[in-house]
Parts: C-alpha cells; sequence; structure tokens
C-alpha cells in the first residue's frame, strides 16, 4: 500500500515536458501561433504544460494518440487563456479524440411543444461539467478562415464556468475592471440580433455563397453561446478580418481576453515567435 501511494504522489508532482521538436512543429503549424510574439509562444507553452499535466486524453475507433496531437489540442485550448486565469478549465479533465465527426444525440422541443429524439453529425461538443469531444480531422483543419474547432469548444468551457453556458463569460474584476455582464451585453447582444437578421434575410438562391463567403458561420445564430464561441473563432484565428468586419466586437473581445491579435498578426513576418506583440488592450 505505501509503495502504491509513494508512486500516485510522485505522479502527481511530476511536471510534464514538451519536446522542442514537438513545440516547434505545432506551432508551425498552425499560422496564427506562429504570428505570435517570443514572448507569448513561450507562455504558450508554459500554459500548455500545465494543460497537459491536468487533463486526460483519449481516442476512439482505434485513432493512434501521439504526443503531438495532444499538444496541438493543448496549445490551441490555451490560447484564450494567455492572460486569464487557468482555473477557467478547472472541474473536468476528459478530452476525447475523434478520426473525424461523430454523431451525438440530442432531444429538441419543436414549435408545438413536441419533444423530438435527434442524432446529429458534430465536429466538437463540450459538455458542462464533463469532457470536450473533438474531431481530429477538424482539429487539424488549420488553412480555413475564421475556422477553429478547438478554440469554438473550449471559449463554451469558459462560458460554462458560472454555468450553463449563455454568451456572457465569467467576468473577474481586478482583470476586467468596469467590462462587467451588463456592459459586455450592451456590445454583444445587439451584434447577434444584428447577424441573425442578417443570416434571416438571405434569399435561398444566394444562401450557398453566402454560407460560404461569410466570415462568421451562420451556425453562430443558433443561440448567443454559439455565436460567442464562432466570434472567438475569428477572433483569435483570423483577428485583422474580424476586426474590419466587426470593430465593436473586436474591441469587446479584446478587453474580455486581454489580447490584441490584430496587432500581433500585423507586425510579424510569419517566422515563429519573431512576430510583435502591442498590449493588451485593457479596460
Amino acid at each position: 500500500m505505501f509503495k502504491t501511494l509513494l508512486a500516485r504522489l510522485r505522479r502527481a508532482h511530476a511536471r510534464p515536458t514538451i519536446d522542442d521538436a514537438v513545440w516547434h512543429e505545432v506551432v508551425g503549424a498552425l499560422p496564427f501561433l506562429a504570428r505570435r510574439s517570443a514572448a507569448d509562444v513561450d507562455k504558450l507553452r508554459g500554459l500548455a504544460t500545465e494543460f497537459l499535466g491536468s487533463k486526460h486524453f483519449s481516442t476512439a475507433h482505434d485513432l493512434p494518440l501521439t504526443e503531438a496531437m495532444c499538444v496541438s489540442v493543448a496549445a490551441q485550448a490555451c490560447l484564450p487563456i494567455l492572460n486569464l486565469p487557468s482555473a477557467l478549465y478547472r472541474g473536468w479533465t476528459g478530452i476525447v479524440l475523434y478520426p473525424g465527426e461523430f454523431l451525438i444525440r440530442k432531444t429538441v422541443e419543436d414549435d408545438a411543444g413536441v419533444v423530438h429524439d435527434i442524432a446529429q453529425e458534430a465536429s466538437g461538443e463540450a459538455w458542462e461539467g464533463g469532457p470536450v469531444v473533438l474531431s481530429w480531422q477538424d482539429v487539424q483543419a488549420s488553412d480555413v478562415l475564421a475556422y477553429n474547432v478547438v478554440i469554438h469548444e473550449f471559449v463554451h468551457k469558459i462560458d460554462m464556468e458560472g454555468g450553463e453556458a449563455d454568451g456572457v463569460p465569467p467576468m473577474l474584476r481586478r482583470l476586467h475592471g468596469e467590462l462587467t455582464p451588463e456592459a459586455w451585453c450592451e456590445v454583444f447582444d445587439p451584434a447577434y440580433e444584428a447577424f441573425c437578421h442578417d443570416v434571416s434575410n438571405v434569399p435561398d438562391a444566394h444562401w450557398d455563397a453566402f454560407a460560404s463567403s461569410s466570415l462568421l458561420d451562420p451556425y453562430a445564430t443558433e443561440h448567443e453561446s454559439e455565436f460567442f464561441a464562432v466570434c472567438a473563432e475569428a477572433f483569435f484565428v483570423a483577428p485583422e478580418a474580424f476586426r474590419d468586419a466587426y470593430p465593436s466586437l473586436y474591441t469587446l473581445f479584446s478587453r474580455y481576453f486581454l489580447q490584441d491579435p490584430a496587432a500581433s498578426a500585423g507586425a510579424g513576418d510569419g517566422t515563429p515567435g519573431t512576430a510583435g506583440l502591442a498590449p493588451a488592450t485593457t479596460p
């Protein structure tokens, strides 16, 4: 019994490490990370290392699990909390990777009040108090503008820190100052309503063209929480385009996440760890 307890204590205090070659491979494969400053990349590596020590990765359908896969997910997951407390990811440990899209079963209520059991294909799913499930194929889709399934699902986790996801992330007064939930909603809610209005008024004949060219996935109209997660994808992955298309939202997200990724993206030469980063926008 003593030996078993000692082994557990050693594992609990063992600090994981990320191999240099694996880290550089991961950062180089993700342009939105490669454009960040050396300071940001170093800080992100530290957060990702801690993240790997606190989460448990598993796979489905015999998908082989590699260190690079875990590091890639960890790096992308930690980008939103680069300047926020890592405690926002507390209370759960599981991350499950599927080879591709997977089926999730839900119950939905129609306009008549009838409840239906449905199955949907998904590329990611975050469960309140439970694991994050991801399609590895979609995790690797780093060349798609404003799309990032890891950031999307982990922003849901941040949103869920205070309970059910509602599109209003937890505000920390010592970090966010006057950015209260009320101040957040003053900007966020009208933007959500305007986007829903725009999407609902797209003629059927133009839908495919709109859906393929829209910076924000029309799926964002499903709920305020989805709008928050989809906007976060654009904020981190295509920050200049997001800033130009939605300046008020960009400023809001910059105040919340305490980052200015558009300034970082515009300052570097694309070499990992060499881009400059403007000071984070603070309240």
